[in-house]
């Protein structure tokens, strides 16, 4: 990631899209990371009350899928599309809201590989992701 990207930029995080129905939103950008945080709520629980596995996946995603396109030399003819993602699941949350980091394993010219850890709002660890991200034209 470019330090200093302004995250308003990111129509696409606004439009009608998973990011904006589950309450999604980027906080900060660095020199090698990105942070975003989603609610746990109505939305993003299980059936049980406690936060879904897959809405835990979908923030791994839209980090390391936006993380790449700030990396893209021109994103008006190139994308970054998910080619693989696995999650361990470590803790559950209730309620509250949880933060994602994503920081590059590597970000080579038609792939990048990242990690995403996401945590509760006491610091710990729920979830960490793996994303492996394609860099097509198109």
């Amino acid at each position: 990631m470019k330090a200093g990207f302004d995250l308003s930029n990111l129509e696409f995080a606004h439009a009608d899209s998973i990011v904006k129905h589950l309450g999604i939103e980027f906080t900060e950008a660095g020199e090698g990371y990105l942070t975003a945080r989603m609610p746990v709520d109505g939305r993003t629980h299980q059936p049980f009350g406690i936060l879904h596995g897959g809405a835990s996946v979908v923030l791994a995603e839209s980090l390391g899928s936006t993380a790449s396109y700030m990396l893209l030399d021109d994103p008006t003819k190139q994308r970054a599309v998910g080619l693989e993602i696995n999650a361990n699941h470590l803790r559950s949350v209730r309620e509250g809201w949880v933060y994602g980091r994503c920081t590059p394993i590597h970000t080579g010219r038609t792939t990048h590989v990242w990690d995403i850890r996401i945590t509760d709002e006491q610091g710990r660890l729920v979830c960490v992701s793996r994303l492996t991200i394609a860099i097509i034209n198109g």
